[in-house]
């Protein structure tokens, strides 16, 4: 069974960094595109970001870009979110999702998704 666990979600004040984490078993992990969205309550799940499964590829949507850093580290089945200067606009509950391919900006384009972790930003 594939599973998909998140951590390191939390409080944080604006302008303060978070670290996320998701732990991916069950399934070879080095052939997975890896993924973050989040969703705002009463709202479409958003792209945050995605790397490829070598790694060599990153993107990031536009709210995010020059602030998350993403990451993977095959060798730990792991990929990661690195948050910096966190805006109030960034309190969602982030998911991290695995796919085969390589569209990477749609929530539709993935089969495996994680529980989600709420991070919140405070002023």
């Amino acid at each position: 069974q594939v599973q998909l666990v998140e951590s390191g979600g939390g409080l944080v004040q604006a302008g303060g960094s978070l670290r996320l984490s998701c732990v991916v078993s069950g399934r070879a992990f080095r052939w997975l595109s890896m993924a973050w969205f989040r969703q705002h309550p009463g709202k479409e799940r958003e792209f945050v970001a995605a790397i490829s499964w070598t790694g060599g590829s990153r993107y990031y949507g536009d709210s995010v870009k020059g602030r998350f850093t993403i990451s993977r580290d095959n060798t730990k089945n792991t990929v990661s979110l690195q948050m910096k200067s966190l805006k109030l606009e960034d309190t969602a509950v982030y998911y991290c999702a695995a796919q085969d391919g390589n569209e990477y900006y749609s929530p539709r384009r993935y089969d495996l998704w994680g529980q989600g972790t709420q991070v919140t930003v405070s002023s």
